[in-house]
């Protein structure tokens, strides 16, 4: 895998994530962070999509108010889940000190905008596909049970 550049990393605020149903909360302190997504297939199976987004920054700045359930993936990385609801919130590699975080756990409005992309051997190639397709809005049809913004 190739190096990150030096100005692939932004600042950016402080903000509070969490799970859909809200049992699992974190806080990441302002600073550095990379924004990516990783279309390999173990990140697709993760989020149950065609890529996971994440938000890299170091693992001393990343505060868990509930501890998430933890999966070994593989023999150089695990996955941080809620145990209770099952929404994929982080990937960190054994030995290191830093942690991603997924954007769809960050509070809407984060400003999340990746500048790399990895596992491209397994991009599905109907991705950029999608730019071209017209876009509706969506209305709440149901009432949601996911967890209020900001908790």
């Amino acid at each position: 895998m190739a190096e990150a550049a030096e100005d692939d990393w932004i600042e950016t605020p402080a903000a509070e994530g969490s799970c859909q149903c809200g049992a699992v909360r974190y806080r990441i302190a302002a600073g550095p962070t990379r924004a990516s997504v990783c279309h390999c297939r173990m990140c697709q199976r993760q989020v149950g999509g065609p890529y996971a987004a994440f938000l890299k920054l170091p693992a001393d700045r990343v505060t868990w108010l509930a501890e998430p359930a933890w999966f070994a993936s593989s023999d150089i990385a695990e996955r941080g889940f809620c145990p209770a609801c099952g929404t994929p919130l982080a990937f960190r590699s054994f030995g290191e000190d830093q942690i991603e975080v997924t954007e769809g756990s960050l509070p809407a409005g984060f400003p999340f905008r990746p500048v790399r992309q990895f596992g491209m051997e397994s991009r599905l190639g109907w991705i950029d596909h999608l730019a071209g397709l017209p876009g509706e809005a969506t209305t709440e049809q149901a009432h949601s049970h996911q967890a209020a913004e900001g908790r």
